[in-house]
């Protein structure tokens, strides 16, 4: 076979993977209006040749037959994995999903026992798949398709939002609000943008003793100056601004997001179960979470499944240092169906892998972590990153920020 047929091939497999609208469709819009043909024709031979690159998984010495090491390019089944890297410098990604940013995070004092956390994004580049810093932004959201990202300039709550293009780095729109803005998310398919509004910097943080008794920033669980939420669509810039009136149980930073659908908003609550959720109608009424989301927790990142029948869940054993395992449910009955590997389920790769976050120490050490790809129905993971060595260190701690690509 050469290596036209072989490009034709994982050309036609990949095709028939991806559901009919694709995630990328508010970007493919956004690019049709920046006609900006030469670009398109680049990303498109990038793709082409990451199509036919392809790497052999070594097998770990020192982590027994479950630990498989990509050599760090893609491989036919879409994963890229730095397990030498971390903080990671080059694109990390498995499946439908990347790791389209990250940032770390510090404190600027404010008075003797309050400060306010200020992030700094690294964004990935979509032409070099290097991650380039860019310390301009406040608040960064990626839309599905990794062009186009929802960024808010520093000193929150600010009274515009940008829309950044990841490949020049420009703000090709800017859309005004007449209400502060502190927190963006993305719709599933990626044409409708949340913006939640503030009347005060959300990100407060407070001197809290540490278990050395010493003191540390932490967070301040302050009542929450968050005033409800704007459903934009990205395209025209236009949206409506909702009131929602802040919980006395919220957290000082209450964000909202997307229900799958699209059709809701929810927001994490203090109380009750541990990442209890609200949701709320469009219209800024409390309702009860959908039918599918009902069990889902605010404080897993990866939630339902792409294809809907999945819910991930949250750590329910560790049976040794570097070896933990979460819950996957059905999300209508909550009832659990399997565990998977990983103390954090972050993302899904697709509908049975999923990227998590996985404990290497014991629980009398220090917490040290790395990103990994986990599959149901098998024990084996593949490290997608280096350890997070720092983890309590905020100049070099490090989160991720996925996006489906």
């Amino acid at each position: 076979m050469n290596v036209e047929e072989l490009v034709r091939d994982a050309l036609r497999e990949q095709a028939a993977e991806q559901p009919s609208a694709g995630p990328g469709l508010a970007d493919r819009v956004l690019a049709v209006r920046r006609r900006r043909r030469t670009r398109r024709l680049a990303a498109m031979a990038a793709a082409t040749a990451a199509v036919v690159a392809v790497a052999v998984a070594v097998p770990l010495l020192d982590s027994g037959k479950d630990d498989v090491r990509p050599s760090g390019v893609v491989q036919q089944n879409g994963i890229t994995g730095h397990p030498d890297q971390s903080p990671p410098r080059e694109l990390i990604a498995a499946g439908q999903t990347a790791l389209a940013a990250y940032y770390t995070w510090r404190t600027v004092p404010q008075t003797d026992d309050r400060g306010i956390g200020v992030r700094t994004y690294w964004l990935l580049d979509p032409g070099t798949g290097r991650y380039v810093k860019d310390s301009r932004w406040a608040f960064v959201a990626v839309a599905p398709g990794l062009r186009t990202a929802a960024v808010l300039e520093q000193n929150l709550p600010v009274r515009r939002i940008g829309l950044l293009d990841l490949a020049t780095r420009k703000v090709e729109r800017w859309i005004p609000v007449q209400h502060g803005v502190a927190a963006l998310a993305f719709s599933y398919d990626g044409t409708r943008l949340l913006a939640t509004t503030y009347d005060e910097n959300p990100d407060v943080r407070a001197e809290v003793q540490n278990e050395k008794g010493g003191w540390d920033w932490g967070p301040a669980f302050a009542a929450s100056s968050r005033t409800g939420f704007y459903d934009v669509d990205v395209v025209s810039g236009k949206g409506t601004w909702t009131g929602v009136a802040s919980d006395r149980n919220d957290l000082s930073r209450g964000d909202f997001s997307y229900s799958r659908t699209g059709d809701q908003v929810y927001a994490q609550v203090i109380g009750g179960r541990d990442g209890m959720e609200q949701y709320y109608d469009l219209d800024g009424n409390r309702i009860a979470a959908p039918a599918d989301e009902k069990y889902l927790r605010a404080d897993v990142g990866a939630r339902l499944s792409p294809n809907g029948r999945l819910a991930a869940l949250g750590l329910t054993k560790e049976v040794a240092p570097g070896k933990s395992y979460s819950s996957i449910r059905d999300p209508r009955t909550g009832k659990e169906i399997t565990k998977v590997r990983g103390a954090q389920l972050l993302a899904w790769a697709d509908d049975r892998r999923l990227i998590a976050w996985e404990r290497v120490t014991g629980l009398d050490e220090p917490y040290r972590g790395r990103l990994v790809l986990v599959t149901i129905g098998s024990d084996r993971i593949v490290p997608l990153s280096g350890v997070e060595e720092q983890l309590y260190d905020e100049l070099k701690a490090w989160q991720p920020v996925f996006a489906r690509r």
